[in-house]
């Protein structure tokens, strides 16, 4: 689901400016599959899928694999478009130091809608 981030990214210069000052490991984590995301500068420099042990991340957002899926949709329903309002209503956790990730929340929000953005731009 996020293996695409990578280059993804790489394609959008604006995205990168917007990420210019992060530097960041974290892990976003689908259901059972963990996503080592690192970001420097803007850039996600790698995504590494697990499961890993003793991995370290700065910040790790959970959420089981449907709730990613509908995320993910076209158009996703109140509690499901955006991360606080997956965390407000349960359906996602957020640990560890938030603060790279405040700092830099409108960069880590469209990179998690990435996957969505893309298969719209495919027209699918």
């Amino acid at each position: 689901m996020y293996e695409c981030l990578k280059d993804a990214v790489a394609a959008r210069p604006d995205l990168q400016r917007i990420g210019r000052y992060m530097h960041a490991r974290f892990l976003i984590e689908v259901g059972d599959t963990p996503y080592h995301v690192t970001v420097e500068n803007g850039h996600v420099t790698a995504v590494d899928t697990g499961p890993f042990k003793m991995r370290s991340w700065d910040f790790a957002i959970r959420a089981p694999k449907d709730v990613w899926d509908v995320f993910c949709s076209d158009i996703p329903p109140p509690g499901y478009q955006d991360l606080f309002a997956m965390t407000r209503y349960g359906h996602a956790s957020l640990e560890g130091n938030t603060a790279p990730l405040l700092h830099n929340l409108r960069y880590v929000k469209e990179l998690l809608a990435l996957p969505r953005t893309l298969r719209q731009e495919a027209g699918e």
